[in-house]
């Protein structure tokens, strides 16, 4: 698990894809102190996991799953990327809980200033939106921020000038594209309503055809 609260970036120095998946293999701006082969390290928001380590160097395997659901897709050598370590239990969760798996992706559609603030605007299919509501929380590319506004195919952050300077949030242009992952909490909720509700159509339902036939026995 993760909190959305960026420990510094990196660099993409390796990047290698085939049809089974990619090996990317980062440079970390600050050193990876007690870090060990099998640790956790979300870049940009995707938890991976470091099959070796050398200084301030790991490598990752990134899936077919992992590929289709990110921008890891397009990555180039010399991206810059943000990292975040596994979080402790024992520390503070300044962001929120962030698992490290991806949705989907969302375009920059706007950026302008507002006061002392960065307002960014996003495009996002509804599968992603449907979890998103005003002052809840959001991960983009890993970043914990609060959502401003959020509507059918868009949604609003505001950006201070400190994670804007800290995480490659600055550097996107419009048009550029970033790692989503909703509040996982949003989405545990509506599995649990959706199945009740369920169980209560079959419940008064009772036993007939439609049913066995459902459950396999014609």
């Amino acid at each position: 698990m993760f909190t959305g609260i960026i420990q510094g970036l990196g660099t993409i120095v390796g990047a290698r894809k085939s049809d089974r998946g990619a090996q990317i293999t980062i440079e970390s701006d600050f050193p990876l102190e007690g870090a060990k082969i099998g640790d956790s390290i979300a870049v940009n928001g995707a938890c991976l996991t470091a099959t070796t380590l050398s200084g301030r160097r790991f490598t990752a395997d990134v899936s077919p799953e992992t590929l289709r659901r990110s921008t890891f897709s397009s990555v180039q050598i010399r991206d810059r990327v943000n990292l975040e370590r596994a979080m402790r239990l024992s520390e503070r969760i300044d962001g929120h809980l962030v698992s490290g798996h991806i949705d989907g992706t969302s375009t920059l559609m706007s950026r302008r200033a507002e006061g002392n603030a960065i307002l960014l605007t996003y495009s996002a299919p509804r599968h992603l939106t449907r979890y998103m509501i005003e002052k809840g929380s959001v991960a983009i590319d890993g970043v914990s921020l609060t959502i401003n506004e959020s509507g059918a195919g868009e949604f609003s952050v505001s950006v201070i000038p400190h994670t804007a300077e800290m995480t490659t949030i600055g550097l996107k242009k419009v048009g550029d594209s970033v790692n989503i992952e909703t509040d996982l909490i949003g989405k545990y909720v509506e599995r649990f309503v959706l199945e009740k509700q369920e169980n209560s159509k079959t419940a008064s339902r009772g036993i007939d055809m439609a049913l066995l036939a459902k459950s396999g026995f014609l």
